[in-house]
């Protein structure tokens, strides 16, 4: 079965009336190994690029490298062994980074990861219209990575993506197989609190 199969309403019931794109979005692992288009991977980055951020400063660079290409392994290899088990058949890694600082003053920018969230999320949701898997992930070395890709010192490294067409559930690895389904999440009164703690 493809991750893209799989009924949503069976892992997932909102707790109140809210678009179908936000809980439908998911984190598969199972990806195919082909190709995704120039084009398909454009329109990822300009969903992101039109997410919102303190003062428009937009401080998000996502990275990136396409599997068969010179850049592959040096993306690759930053991943913990885990992650490198099902990303193998990704067609796209990328790398999120984050700039500290406002370009316009070089003051701070308390916000720029809660900005470089904003990014991703438009990402994701984007992959998800358009069928695709798009799965982010803390599970790699994060100084290796400012190094091998000569990240400034004012930039943050944020997380990393992979991105691909969906694959089967039975081409993972075993003990990921159980785990290919949509998870749930707290309830909404868990998460929200009026006034303070």
């Amino acid at each position: 079965m493809l991750t893209t199969e799989i009924e949503i309403s069976k892992y997932r019931k909102p707790d109140h009336d809210i678009e179908p794109i936000l809980f439908h979005r998911w984190s598969p692992r199972a990806m195919s190994g082909e190709e995704i288009s120039e084009q398909e991977l454009m329109i990822l980055f300009e969903a992101a690029r039109w997410a919102p951020s303190s003062y428009n400063a937009q401080p998000w660079r996502f990275l990136y490298a396409r599997r068969d290409t010179a850049n592959w392994d040096r993306f690759f290899d930053l991943m913990v062994e885990f992650n490198q088990g099902w990303t193998k058949h990704a067609a796209v890694v990328m790398v999120v980074v984050s700039r500290k600082t406002f370009e316009s003053n070089d003051q701070a920018a308390p916000t720029h990861s809660f900005d470089a969230g904003a990014a991703w999320q438009n990402l994701a949701l984007q992959g998800s219209t358009m069928g695709l898997v798009v799965h982010g992930m803390q599970g790699f070395d994060y100084e290796k990575a400012r190094a091998v890709l000569n990240i400034p010192e004012h930039f943050q490294v944020d997380a990393m993506i992979a991105v691909g067409k969906p694959g089967k559930r039975e081409d993972l690895p075993e003990d990921l197989q159980e785990r290919e389904q949509p998870s749930d999440r707290k309830p909404v009164a868990e998460i929200v609190i009026e006034g303070g703690f």
